[in-house]
């Protein structure tokens, strides 16, 4: 038996809901190769872009010990405290053949 196919609609409003669960099928869903997962995780995307343009992009980068986990740390702490809400995607570059998975 195949599980149905995730609905990119549902998806996003769970998603612009605050939705942990919804967070973590869209994610499975934009990380597969299927073709068919990619049309979809193309249209949650579509779906998504109304709500976006308030939200804050930070990089941070650097070599293993600096402190990176840390700053990330406190800086959530900081945020969130504001009243802010938060999201960390750590990214591990390290394969060669993937190019690295996102982290959760």
């Amino acid at each position: 038996m195949n599980p149905r196919p995730p609905d990119p609609q549902a998806l996003a409003e769970g998603l612009i809901g605050g939705s942990r669960s919804a967070l973590a099928r869209a994610i499975t869903l934009v990380e597969s190769t299927r073709p068919e997962h990619r049309r979809l995780a193309g249209e949650l995307l579509q779906a998504c872009l109304p709500k976006t343009g308030q939200a804050m992009r930070v990089g941070i980068t650097g070599v293993p010990g600096v402190g990176k986990s840390t700053t990330i740390d406190q800086l959530g702490v900081n945020l969130t405290s504001a009243g802010h809400r938060v999201a960390v995607l750590a990214v591990d570059p390290s394969s060669s053949r993937t190019g690295g998975s996102i982290l959760g």
